[in-house]
């Protein structure tokens, strides 16, 4: 198995000999092979167990069992506690996504931090199976029928060529030890139902089902390749990156041929299923303001563009900036804080920078989210306007204002952040101090 694995790796270029790899391991037998196999071919690794807080006790067992697992190949272990049942409950999404969602941020951020080339994950030929066969049950484009890709980014799958007879040989040759997890043989969950009461049925069909399932997945891998050239070409015309943003301009694919297929490709980065698509595209002639949201993003059709904002994992408080703070951090952003003379400040008037007479300002300043109600006096003006006409005036898109932030000194609004100041804390002639705020992503 070792020389099939290592030929797999090398015909679909998966990473190099001197690549550090962060293995995803929970205990179970698929992810002891996996270590196995990298230590045996001599690739430098590390493993990563997540506890979902899902199995009590079980949990804590596997998350001991995979520490003294790291421990055995004396290779670096990081591991993390996750309360996966309030984030599924916050972002409404199953246990089983909310743990995906959970799990892949994690790896990715561990990946990053820590300097490794590719996070490795034990999928197997049985599992890219069932997914395509789970897949179809639900329904698919042709992203779901190629099941499972040996390499995706960052993530990937050096088992994907093997079976789990093959896995169940390999350890019997190796006694080697693995954590077993009981909700493996329940049916209770739809991938165990196929893998127990439907893939037995169809192997009476066909005894070499996984080897012709990985036959299919590689045709409709290469059919995809003419799609995918076809949608980019779409993309490259349409889409338009912004900071906070991603803006899809609908006149492009006035013409294409299968809309709704085109667009649910175009907005599969936005995990947007299908049925969401086909009501998507009913819309299209419609009003503006209509919204469509994913598990992980907002769209909002804006006149002739389609607007793509993230949804917010976690929720945006209130911040205080007291006189002297230098740097805070808000969320996705980074706010710098300067304290200059007045005869020695250059004006800035770019919108992610707020010149503010500091005289003017009562510390702490508070950073928060916009509320109806909210008012202040746009620079240039003396009269007050609402933030909500404001923002309507500047035809700012529904996803858009969510995220609208503003600076209060004590009840009054300073600056709509990357927007408008307000005119009373402006620099004037008059102004001996400046406080400069500016802001960048962090």
């Amino acid at each position: 198995m070792l020389q099939k694995v290592s030929g797999f790796i090398q015909a679909q270029n998966l990473c190099q000999p001197e690549s550090k790899i962060l293995a995803a391991v929970s205990g179970g037998i698929d992810s002891v092979v996996l270590c196995e196999v990298l230590h045996k071919l001599n690739y430098s690794f590390a493993i990563a167990h997540c506890n979902f807080g899902l199995r009590a006790e079980d949990a804590e067992a596997d998350q001991l069992f995979v520490k003294k697992l790291a421990k055995k190949y004396d290779v670096p272990f990081y591991t993390e506690n996750f309360n996966t049942r309030a984030f599924a409950e916050q972002e409404k999404l199953s246990i089983q996504m909310a743990a995906r969602t959970l799990r892949y941020q994690w790896f990715e951020q561990v990946r990053q931090q820590e300097g490794y080339d590719y996070i490795a994950t034990a999928h197997h030929s049985n599992d890219l199976t069932e997914t395509i066969l789970l897949h179809l049950t639900k329904g698919t484009g042709i992203a779901g029928l190629h099941g499972i890709p040996a390499k995706n980014g960052n993530i990937i799958r050096p088992l994907l060529t093997v079976t789990k007879d093959d896995i169940f040989e390999f350890v019997t040759e190796r006694r080697l030890i693995w954590r077993e997890d009981a909700s493996n043989e329940t049916t209770k969950y739809q991938r165990n139902k196929i893998r127990h009461e439907v893939i037995p049925i169809l192997k009476e069909i066909n005894p070499s089902l996984e080897e012709t399932m990985q036959h299919t997945a590689e045709r409709v891998s290469h059919a995809e390749t003419i799609v995918t050239a076809y949608i980019q070409n779409l993309r490259e015309q349409s889409i338009k990156e912004a900071e906070n943003a991603t803006y899809f301009s609908l006149v492009p694919l006035q013409n294409a041929t299968g809309l709704p297929v085109v667009l649910h490709e175009l907005l599969r980065p936005f995990n947007y299923s299908y049925s969401v698509v086909l009501e998507l595209a009913e819309a299209l002639d419609g009003i503006s303001g209509k919204q469509f949201d994913s598990p992980t993003h907002t769209l909002v059709k804006d006149r002739d563009q389609l607007v793509i904002t993230p949804r917010n994992l976690s929720s945006f408080g209130s911040i205080l900036i007291n006189e002297g703070d230098t740097t805070i951090a808000a969320g996705a952003y980074t706010f710098n804080i300067k304290y200059v003379d007045a005869a020695n400040y250059k004006l800035n008037t770019k919108p992610f920078v707020a010149a503010l007479d500091a005289d003017q300002l009562k510390f702490p300043l508070k950073l928060r989210a916009w509320q109806e109600g909210d008012w202040f006096v746009p620079l240039g003006m003396n009269g007050k306007k609402k933030i909500s006409d404001f923002l309507i005036d500047k035809k700012v898109p529904a996803n858009l204002k969510s995220q609208t932030l503003v600076l209060v000194s004590d009840q009054s609004i300073v600056w709509i952040v990357n927007q408008r100041l307000d005119n009373r804390f402006k620099v004037t002639e008059k102004t001996e101090r400046v406080v400069e705020i500016s802001l960048e992503r962090r």
